[in-house]
């Protein structure tokens, strides 16, 4: 009776895959029901990179984003790689505060600088390990906040940089 389990167990982490694979993250209600025995052997994988070190804000810009299509920014020109700046009103100090405590909120996520006007987050991928390095810079003359989101390996990243921010987005408002 039980000899269907391994199986069971074998087509939840396969499908636990492929959505990684495919998505870059699994929908939080699937997230929450997976045990931890598909969830650990996916920490076998680590496809990290080095982390940048030319990230930051020079001249009042993040850093351009290079001409693959694993990267989003808020400085950016053109289509492939323009995205909007998040948007606040009343406090800078508070909409960074707020803006940290949604990035925290999400899952693989670590916070690696945090200044007056300045937050640089890791993003881990669940399947592969892959990090995603996102800045934020927030413009107090405008009431925005630029944001960059680039991936450290690879060519592309099926748009997940992109959604990421729009998540960001939809979570500060």
């Amino acid at each position: 009776m039980l000899n269907f389990l391994p199986k069971l167990m074998a087509i939840a982490a396969s499908l636990y895959f492929v959505m990684f694979a495919y998505f870059g993250f699994v929908p939080d209600v699937l997230a929450h029901s997976l045990n931890s025995a598909i969830a650990t052997p996916m920490a076998l994988f680590s496809f990290s990179g080095t982390r940048p070190t030319n990230l930051g804000v020079t001249a009042g810009n993040l850093l351009d984003c290079p001409n693959s299509p694993n990267c989003v920014s808020s400085h950016s020109t053109d289509a492939e790689h323009k995205i909007s700046p998040l948007t606040y009103t009343g406090d800078p100090a508070k909409a960074l505060e707020s803006l940290k405590a949604v990035i925290l909120s999400m899952p693989r996520t670590k916070i690696i600088t945090a200044e007056a006007n300045y937050l640089y987050a890791e993003f881990t991928s669940a399947l592969m390990g892959y990090v995603d390095d996102v800045e934020f810079y927030l413009n107090a003359d405008k009431n925005t906040i630029e944001v960059r989101s680039a991936s450290r390996l690879g060519e592309s990243d099926l748009g997940v940089n992109r959604d990421r921010v729009e998540s960001i987005r939809a979570k500060f408002a």
